[in-house]
């Protein structure tokens, strides 16, 4: 009997292996996590952080595309609000709230850069 017990657990003994393969799926694990780091999360954030610093740089004359297609020329910015008036014709005015505008075209330039999808 102590026979067939000492048999049946050194073949366990032998099937786990080492400590390091106990380990292997945390460190695959971690690793999906700095991929996903390095390809969406930290991409995500820059993007993020230069429509912050485009709509902080808004004024008065900016020519603005909205999320909706609306093209425009900035006439009035309510900081306090986050809303943008912006002139689409000679007597039409809209206010948007200011995180929907997505780009702005500086006098000069030939066209927006573009917009990552």
């Amino acid at each position: 009997m102590i026979r067939i017990l000492e048999t049946v657990v050194g073949q366990v003994a032998a099937t786990q292996g080492s400590g390091f393969q106990s380990f292997m799926p945390l460190v695959m694990v971690g690793a999906m996590f700095v991929i996903m780091y390095f390809f969406l999360i930290r991409p995500q954030m820059k993007q993020q952080k230069e429509h912050a610093n485009m709509l902080s740089s808004l004024k008065k004359g900016d020519k603005v595309i909205t999320s909706g297609g609306i093209w425009g020329v900035v006439v009035g910015i309510s900081d306090a609000d986050n809303i943008v008036v912006i002139r689409i014709d000679e007597n039409t005015k809209v206010e948007v709230a200011k995180a929907y505008v997505v780009g702005v075209k500086k006098e000069g330039s030939a066209a927006l850069p573009a917009q990552p999808k």
